[in-house]
């Protein structure tokens, strides 16, 4: 029973895992800011080619 007790309360006091925790919730929010913004890039360039392609499609 002293066994438990004593690596309960080491597990209380390591905050090793709630740093990694927060690491990684950081780098969700980085990746789905980067996923945005993509996806808007990607629209804007979709556009734009669709412009280039009506254009060479009247040119011919």
């Amino acid at each position: 029973m002293r066994l438990l007790g004593s690596l309960y309360r080491r597990l209380v006091r390591d905050r090793k895992g709630a740093t990694a925790v927060e690491y990684g919730f950081i780098l969700a929010l980085i990746v789905i800011a980067i996923i945005a913004s993509i996806q808007g890039l990607a629209g804007a360039t979709t556009g734009m080619w669709g412009n280039v392609h009506d254009k060479v499609q009247k040119a011919s």
